[in-house]
């Protein structure tokens, strides 16, 4: 209750980060199996390959924000994200090359890199010691259970009804509305309550 705006702001940058991880990650594998009609075998090297690619990106994005600060890779996810994953999406499912949909996929964890490689710092450097798991951790929890959690779900309803290609904006707005959070935030780097209180213990 005393830090509204830094819980509303782990709400607000959490929300397009989780839907989009999930769906380029978990939703990706069955949309190229059921849409894009790969075999399960080839989609299952494909998703091996380039989250293995994934996870080598993240120390490496996480050491360029500590030069570059966390709220242009941010915002970089969020401008990407907002502007290629409908694209993304339309030229996947018309394509029958797994390296096509390979390299698609790859575009689409590269873009996500922005989010996934420092949320965890940023969301840490808006809390004082005192409260920084509570106020990091419920509102974090609670924005991935109800948006990164049902995002499989909402995919596979609207292809259900008919409407797969709703869910490609959906993803994209949702990644807007936490473009606009990065906007207005500060450098996190440099409000950093962390690197205050070490600089008040070195005193």
């Amino acid at each position: 209750m005393k830090h509204p705006k830094a819980v509303l702001t782990v709400v607000g940058l959490t929300l397009g980060g989780t839907v989009a991880f999930y769906t380029y990650t978990t939703y990706l594998q069955k949309f190229m199996v059921n849409t894009v009609g790969l075999e399960k075998e080839i989609v299952s090297w494909i998703n091996f390959i380039a989250l293995l690619i994934f996870v080598v990106l993240q120390p490496l994005a996480g050491a360029l924000s500590d030069k570059i600060g966390r709220r242009p890779l941010l915002m970089t996810f969020g401008v990407l994200g907002t502007l290629l994953t409908v694209p993304i999406f339309i030229i996947m499912e018309n394509t029958t090359s797994p390296v096509v949909a390979f390299l698609l996929m790859m575009v689409g964890l590269i873009i996500v890199t922005g989010y996934t490689s420092i949320n965890a710092i940023v969301k840490a450097e808006l809390f004082p010691t005192e409260i920084r798991a509570l106020g990091v951790g419920l509102p974090y929890a609670f924005t991935v259970a109800i948006f990164g959690g049902t995002a499989e779900f909402i995919a596979l309803w609207l292809k259900n009804i008919g409407h797969e290609s709703l869910f490609y904006y959906y993803v994209a707005g949702c990644i807007f509305v936490s473009f606009l959070v990065y906007w207005c935030m500060a450098e996190s780097s440099k409000v950093s309550k962390i690197e205050a209180e070490l600089d008040v213990e070195k005193r």
